[in-house]
């Protein structure tokens, strides 16, 4: 994968700090960028453990947070009404579109978008 940002979907997120060897090479040297949908997702599980929150609010402080301004609010819209994706999926799809920055998903969904 070319370039050195890259915006990570909430699966992989968690499968990096799950401590898969793949993802740590891939993502070795590259910055890291992570919507606010990803941040609620991974701080909002259900069950989370203070020790799971502060790793997670680690990685976290190494990634660069990207909030849902009205850029994206748009795109996620448009792409919710014509992919028919869950609403989380929309806005990190969107914001990928939005910075110009490839998405790391394990997420299927993702490839119906192609490049909207």
């Amino acid at each position: 994968m070319n370039g050195t940002k890259l915006l990570l979907d909430t699966n992989i997120a968690l499968y990096f700090l799950g401590g898969d060897p793949v993802l740590a090479n891939l993502l070795d040297q590259r910055e890291i960028y992570i919507s606010a949908i990803t941040e609620m997702e991974m701080l909002g599980y259900p069950g989370i453990t203070e020790a799971e929150s502060e790793r997670i609010r680690d990685f976290l402080n190494d990634c660069q947070l990207v909030e849902i301004n009205a850029a994206v609010r748009e795109k996620a819209i448009e792409i919710r009404r014509v992919h028919n994706l869950k609403l989380p999926d929309a806005i990190i799809a969107a914001t990928a579109f939005h910075l110009n920055l490839p998405l790391v998903s394990a997420d299927g969904d993702f490839s119906r978008i192609g490049d909207h």
